[in-house]
């Protein structure tokens, strides 16, 4: 598995890069929303995306507990100023639809505000699409046993502790009234200019490939050829760097 994942990586890497020089290209714009229990492997799909591309061309919106002012404005408000520019990328690491299952399940919103929002997000999903803006949203499913595998993975390694918040340990005692929320989430929100796809994730690297792959079909944009540089010769010889002695000097402790 190591191997052909690997292959397969190397492959779809390529591809991304095209598709990304397609963006800029086009001028077009791709949205592209990941959602998921708690450990289904968010984090670790959108940095195998973005491993090779062009730093300048995408971006990722992982946005923070809303602060006391953004409580008060329109719900989508704090996310629109993260929208793709055009030719960009844009990766939501979560997104607006943490009031349809998240907020719910833990009591950070009312009745009224999630039933306003299920009735809301397909109208302003639309005005992004009407306005040009490619969007796709996946939701990357996990069973219990694994993702409590993969939390006590998290609680035994110290860099990986972080990944552990005290919403996520209370979310474990959720699983199935998330998977409800999340039933209805789709149910509510599928449309045809907005659809969702759901990602088998219990081997992540087999969610990776499969989701990586399915994304580069839904985006026709990477035929455009990148051309290959050419590289003129240098006059002379190449030189060696010479830092001003003023400068004061990492040690080498390698």
């Amino acid at each position: 598995m190591g191997k052909r994942y690997r292959k397969a990586m190397k492959e779809l890497q390529l591809e991304l890069i095209r598709l990304q020089h397609g963006l800029h290209c086009s001028g077009k714009r791709l949205l592209v929303i990941f959602e998921g229990r708690d450990a289904a492997g968010k984090g670790g799909t959108i940095k195998a995306i973005t491993q090779s591309l062009d730093t300048r061309g995408y971006r990722i919106a992982a946005l923070p507990k809303p602060s006391a002012q953004e409580t008060t404005q329109w719900y989508f408000q704090r996310y629109v100023a993260h929208l793709p520019s055009a030719g960009e990328l844009v990766l939501f690491d979560r997104s607006w639809y943490n009031r349809a299952v998240v907020e719910p399940a833990m009591g950070f919103c009312s009745t009224a505000q999630y039933e306003a929002f299920l009735d809301a997000v397909p109208a302003f999903e639309k005005l992004l699409t009407d306005d040009g803006i490619i969007v796709l949203k996946y939701w990357l499913t996990v069973d219990q046993a694994e993702q409590e595998k993969r939390f006590a993975e998290r609680a035994d390694d110290p860099l990986k502790r972080w990944k552990l918040s005290p919403v996520d340990l209370v979310a474990r005692q959720k699983y199935v009234e998330l998977g409800k929320l999340r039933d209805v989430m789709i149910e509510r929100t599928q449309r045809e200019h907005a659809p969702w796809f759901v990602v088998d994730f219990n081997d992540q690297k087999r969610g990776q490939v499969n989701l990586i792959r399915h994304l580069l079909q839904q985006v026709p944009l990477h035929d455009e050829p990148i051309p290959k540089p050419k590289l003129p010769k240098l006059k002379g010889k190449p030189e060696t760097e010479h830092v001003t002695a003023q400068v004061a000097r990492v040690p080498d402790t390698f």
